[in-house]
């Protein structure tokens, strides 16, 4: 049917659209963003007030809060999580059962906060990656989240965006990070070229230059973090009773095994371009024990591979900087997820990228009102944000083919709306 011949808008709208379109012209929408990791740890829950869209944004956090999930669900996520086969129906079900999960965490968050249900626009659902294919077979991207975002919306009474990643994959782009899309947005305004480092279960950076209107943006994932420092405490310490090395505590009692350390580095990904992306799928059971192997490694005790996946991080990542970005003196480091409660690994961060950022600044993400436990929450509370209200990412590109673009222009998410 063509434009002239479409028949006319209606007068009255259909009120789910008239809801979206309130949404859309509203001064401020009220955001719940959820984010659940690769790490499996939990679900991270900021509800943040958010006004403007595109460089006008402006994100105030009111609550934020991580509902840990329990042992027999950990499990059950991490049966299905990058895995090569997975049973279908448990795949499908747990697709379910998570939206069901977050929902209750969702109605538990908000009464806990004295926060009704009424007074919240939408959630932003991340849900939780079980499989990341950015450079799959014949060309092929893709990636899958579960946690229903519609069966998310039916037990909140909320709408709910979802499915963020792949609008991003179909426009080209690797679908991960995201953050530098909302880094960007929320942070790029600065006198002072910052890195923001996002150390979760991959570690992942965005890098801003000085000045907003010509800044260029780069960006990528780096490699591993915590998700083998995780595993190795979870398979070689089984009755460690946090199930993770607080404040790298036990790696700071190894020793690096040197050539452990240059087998793992020998990974084909490390000598990637950014932008890339990367998960479990690549760096989980078989690639330690391949390195192990390679290197004659394979009775290292736990705090001696410890100790060698906290230089593994801090290298890989200095490695890449290395590589994407001049030397550049002062600059602003602001570091964020679980792996910043890593002392040792702070520590070996802080020693291997004083020579690409030489005298730089670590900043807490704190100082710009953005808790750094809750920033990839909030980063989808900023993308359902820009699906309701925004016209595309105008992201300072600055003439730079490998800087974020893939995916601008491009709004993000599904829309699920609770009836």
């Amino acid at each position: 049917m063509s434009a002239s011949s479409a028949p006319p808008v209606p007068q009255a709208l259909p009120r789910r659209i008239a809801r979206l379109a309130a949404m859309a012209a509203a001064a401020r929408r009220r955001i719940l963003g959820l984010m659940s990791g690769t790490s499996l740890d939990g679900l991270d829950l900021a509800l943040c007030d958010v006004t403007g869209h595109g460089r006008a944004t402006r994100v105030q956090v009111l609550a934020h809060d991580t509902r840990p999930y329990d042992a027999a669900q950990r499990a059950r996520l991490r049966a299905l999580a990058s895995q090569e086969q997975v049973a279908l129906a448990e795949l499908t079900l747990a697709h379910a059962w998570l939206a069901e999960l977050h929902a209750q965490a969702v109605l538990e968050a908000l009464a806990r906060w004295g926060v009704d249900v009424a007074g919240v626009d939408c959630i932003a659902s991340h849900g939780q990656t079980v499989y990341h294919a950015p450079r799959g077979p014949h060309g092929l991207r893709a990636t899958l989240q579960i946690g229903d975002g519609d069966r998310l919306a039916r037990r909140t009474g909320l709408p709910v965006v979802s499915d963020f990643r792949q609008k991003e994959l179909a426009a080209g782009g690797e679908g991960a990070p995201l953050a530098p899309y909302a880094d960007a947005l929320l942070f790029g305004d600065t006198a002072i070229p910052r890195l923001l480092l996002n150390l979760g279960g991959i570690a992942n950076f965005t890098w801003l230059s000085a000045g907003r209107g010509t800044a260029r943006v780069r960006y990528g994932d780096t490699g591993p973090a915590n998700t083998l420092l995780d595993r190795v405490v979870r398979e070689r310490l089984p009755r460690h009773a946090e199930g993770y090395d607080r404040d790298g505590a036990l790696a700071a009692r190894g020793r690096t095994h040197a050539g452990l350390l240059a087998a793992l580095k020998a990974h084909a990904y490390f000598r990637q371009p950014c932008p890339k992306s990367t998960g479990p799928e690549t760096f989980g059971a078989d690639y330690l024990r391949a390195a192990q192997a390679a290197a004659g490694a394979d009775h290292v005790s736990p705090a001696d591979l410890l100790a060698t996946l906290v230089r593994l991080t801090a290298e890989t990542v200095a490695d890449t900087l290395r590589a994407e970005l001049p030397v550049t003196p002062g600059a602003e480091v602001l570091a964020s997820g679980g792996g910043t409660h890593n002392r040792t690994l702070l520590a070996a961060l802080r020693e291997t990228l004083e020579p690409v950022l030489p005298a730089a600044r670590w900043r807490d993400l704190a100082e710009f009102g953005v808790p750094g436990d809750a920033k990839e929450a909030v980063l989808f509370a900023v993308l359902a944000n820009e699906t309701l209200a925004g016209e595309g990412f105008d992201v300072p590109l600055g003439g730079d083919p490998r800087a974020v673009g893939a995916g601008a222009g491009v709004s993000f998410g599904k829309l699920s709306f609770p009836d």
